[in-house]
């Protein structure tokens, strides 16, 4: 298949699109990035690569970490972190108050903000050094030595942190969080602030398509593939907050956003596109991204479904 051709005309298409979204501003730090961006990565199991606009700068991935945090938890800690948090969609903002108290501090699933609280919590327990540690794995599925935190997003985000910080509160109140709430948002604040591009967060995903059987890639040194089939169904049932269905249903693939403007999505054993563009719509998923997605898996037939 003629990838370039076919991500050459989606350009050309969306040159003409409106974008109704707004940059995200509850973050100051992410106010400041340039409306107009727009980048591609398109990486196959075959090696190749294909690109578009800004696909190397590189920008806060914010809820993009969730499943990167989730995978290092389950190899790290297994299937008991299913005691603390659940797997189902919540069809509720990502940082709903409500839906947490009525379910005693159990967290819907792992990609709403509380669920990944949680999940952070459960590494502070297995990790010496966890905003290091972390970074170091980060890397290691990537690629790249060069991938860091963003210190000033970091510092904005725990400046603003009174939505999480209660949050966080009520599940210690509850009994599932076992360290100090601070030190917990701190290190959540951190994995968000990680800035990687379009590039290296495609290549980072590339452990969650189940490459085939026998396969040497780094995904079978990283990731078993058990573990790559979980993660895949709650990125397509939870990984677009209370928007997934609408992501399921126009794409038609695996995937996670951030409010940072990224999305990343999959085809197992196919290949990995990140896409990002920093207008949000009115549930915190980028809106050009979104229609992006939806005409590469319309022209390719290439979809899960």
């Amino acid at each position: 298949m003629n990838y370039q051709s076919i991500l050459d005309s989606i350009q050309k298409e969306i040159s003409s699109f409106k974008n109704t979204g707004k940059v995200a501003t509850y973050i100051p730090e992410l106010g400041k990035v340039n409306a107009h961006k727009f980048g591609l990565h398109l990486q196959c199991v075959t090696g190749e690569h294909f690109a578009l606009g800004d696909a190397e700068e590189r920008f806060s991935i914010q809820s993009i970490s969730k499943v990167i945090s989730l995978s290092y938890a389950l190899k790290l800690a297994g299937n008991s972190i299913w005691k603390r948090v659940d797997v189902e969609p919540s069809g509720d903002p990502f940082n709903s108050l409500v839906q947490l108290e009525y379910e005693k501090g159990i967290p819907r699933n792992p990609f709403i903000n509380a669920g990944a609280l949680v999940i952070t919590d459960i590494l502070m327990g297995h990790l010496k050094d966890p905003k290091q540690d972390f970074l170091h794995y980060v890397r290691d599925i990537a690629n790249d030595q060069t991938i860091t935190y963003d210190e000033s997003v970091a510092a904005s985000e725990m400046k603003h942190k009174f939505r999480n910080a209660s949050l966080a509160h009520l599940m210690k109140d509850f009994g599932n969080l076992d360290h100090d709430v601070d030190d917990v948002l701190d290190f959540y604040f951190h994995q968000c602030a990680i800035t990687m591009s379009c590039k290296q967060l495609s290549e980072a995903f590339t452990i969650f398509l189940n490459y085939p059987e026998g396969d040497h890639s780094k995904q079978a040194r990283i990731l078993e593939p058990i573990l790559a089939k979980r993660i895949n169904a709650l990125m397509l049932t939870c990984g677009f907050y209370d928007e997934s269905g609408e992501f399921a249903f126009r794409v038609g693939l695996p995937g996670k956003s951030g409010v940072g403007g990224g999305i990343v999505a999959l085809h197992p054993k196919q290949y990995c596109i990140a896409v990002w563009s920093p207008p949000l719509n009115a549930k915190g998923n980028s809106e050009l991204g979104m229609k992006v997605l939806e005409l590469f898996t319309s022209r390719t037939g290439i979809s899960v479904f």
